[in-house]
């Protein structure tokens, strides 16, 4: 039987547990909250046929949206952070997309780490490796606002369910925010509060 070109939320998990991307235990950020759960995308993504995987999973889910499908090949792929660079390219290939954007936040701005003229960027398409909050998401609309360029979709491979399903675009119709898993995160504001730290569960300390 051929695999499914869009695999099912749980297969996704499944991916990103057996590549160690999803981890399960008591985990502590630099912020200092609590969480039974780790993502570290990346790792998913070190491994080429996990990456095509992912990459054309979320693809074919792109070229369901009209807006993308009827834009092929002129378009620009954008990651808002160095974390989604990988799902970029992947994406990028899969789509065979004419052009591909990564920015960064450098003190305090997110700004393409490319050098970009107003007027040369194609349609764009905003992914990721995770949405979290959303912000990372919403900061790269006004990025790519700034050059006059047309945000046209959006794709990451796991959506927190806490994190906005859509882009708000100013000016126009919002943009759906697609995911192949959305992950019901839990977060504890201290070990007072924590669910891990009563049960005594060992502590990892971890940053993003």
């Amino acid at each position: 039987m051929m695999p499914r070109l869009i695999p099912e939320q749980d297969e996704v998990m499944a991916i990103l547990k057996r590549t160690g991307a999803f981890r399960e235990g008591h985990f502590v950020y630099p912020s200092g909250q609590h969480t039974p759960h780790y993502f570290q995308m990346p790792l998913a993504f070190r491994y080429y046929d996990t990456a095509r995987v992912l990459a054309v999973a979320l693809s074919r889910k792109l070229r369901l949206e009209k807006d993308v499908s009827s834009a092929l090949p002129k378009i620009s792929i954008i990651s808002p952070s160095p974390g989604g660079i990988p799902v970029a390219f992947a994406v990028r290939e899969a789509l065979n997309a004419e052009q591909i954007y990564w920015a960064e936040r450098e003190e305090g701005k997110r700004m393409f780490r490319q050098y970009v003229n107003a007027g040369e960027v194609n349609p764009c398409v905003i992914v990721d490796d995770i949405s979290r909050t959303g912000r990372a998401l919403q900061e790269a609309v006004e990025l790519v606002g700034q050059l006059g360029a047309r945000i046209i979709g959006c794709g990451v491979i796991v959506r927190f369910r806490s994190a906005p399903d859509q882009l708000e675009i100013p000016g126009g119709d919002p943009i759906p925010v697609l995911s192949l898993a959305d992950f019901d995160a839990k977060w504890y504001d201290s070990g007072d509060t924590c669910a891990e730290c009563k049960r005594d569960a060992p502590v990892e300390h971890v940053r993003f």
